[in-house]
């Protein structure tokens, strides 16, 4: 069997549109030469001269960002404290590796509406459009229409959401990680603001995030390359760093598949 691997996940690029100006990740970066003080520090009095070379490394990215930066897997802790009926919510270091490596799916909405809230039909429908019934574990990819506007200056208000009920129809199922393309599992907030405001509900704002209190699940945010993906036939890879306590942690999400050679 030949192996292929399509990277899900998108690049840590302050320079590009992934996330509001108050969140974007910052990275400073040092050179070979700037690093010779450090290496000092194991070989006191060593030169830059006498490194081989005449190098150091470059080893020293500093970053400064949140675990919901780029691609990323979000925990039940993220969206309550408890999850299951009661039971405390896992943090990302205690979500099971075995939720994070299982058959994909890929969903096409990228017809749906930006701002769009997707419900329990909708999402049946969807499913029925590929012949697909969810299986437990499962790992359901969903392609909208943010794929296309990454980086541009319309990313984080594209794509369509996904709601409660819509939410539930996929857990109460046994799906545990699903994914999307855009900046949120839920509608884009300026969407679900102008819903809030209209309607006087504020049990819309992250309605779909929210369902993890009934059933706790992961969902991965900001995905790429989904439109490259057939609907069904590949394994998903989306092991979480692990970060103590966390909301979510950075994933290399990808999808393999498994070709005849």
């Amino acid at each position: 069997m030949a192996r292929r691997l399509l990277d899900l996940s998108i690049t840590l690029d302050p320079d590009i549109v992934t996330d509001p100006p108050f969140m974007r990740p910052q990275i400073t970066y040092q050179t070979h030469a700037e690093t010779v003080a450090e290496v000092q520090n194991f070989f006191p009095g060593l030169t830059a001269e006498q490194m081989p070379g005449g190098q150091g490394f470059a080893a020293s990215e500093t970053l400064t960002l949140t675990t919901h930066n780029g691609t990323h897997l979000d925990a039940p802790w993220h969206y309550h404290p408890t999850m299951d009926g009661g039971a405390p919510a896992m943090t990302i270091d205690e979500v099971p590796l075995d939720w994070c490596l299982r058959p994909g799916v890929k969903l096409d909405f990228r017809d749906f509406p930006d701002g769009h809230v997707v419900t329990a039909d909708e999402m049946a429908a969807v499913c029925a459009r590929i012949g697909y019934e969810p299986q437990p574990l499962d790992i359901v990819l969903v392609n909208t229409a943010a794929g296309a506007a990454l980086g541009g200056p319309d990313f984080l208000g594209s794509g369509c959401g996904f709601g409660y009920d819509a939410t539930m129809w996929l857990t109460s199922r046994g799906i545990r990680v699903t994914g999307t393309d855009a900046w949120s599992w839920d509608a884009p907030f300026a969407a679900t603001a102008r819903r809030v405001a209209d309607s006087g509900d504020t049990s819309l704002i992250w309605e779909g995030h929210k369902a993890g209190r009934d059933i706790g699940y992961c969902h991965m945010e900001k995905l790429t390359n989904l439109d490259l993906l057939p609907p069904r036939g590949f394994t998903v890879s989306c092991f979480p760093a692990k970060v103590k306590r966390g909301s979510a942690g950075w994933t290399r999400a990808v999808a393999i598949f498994e070709d005849e050679a």
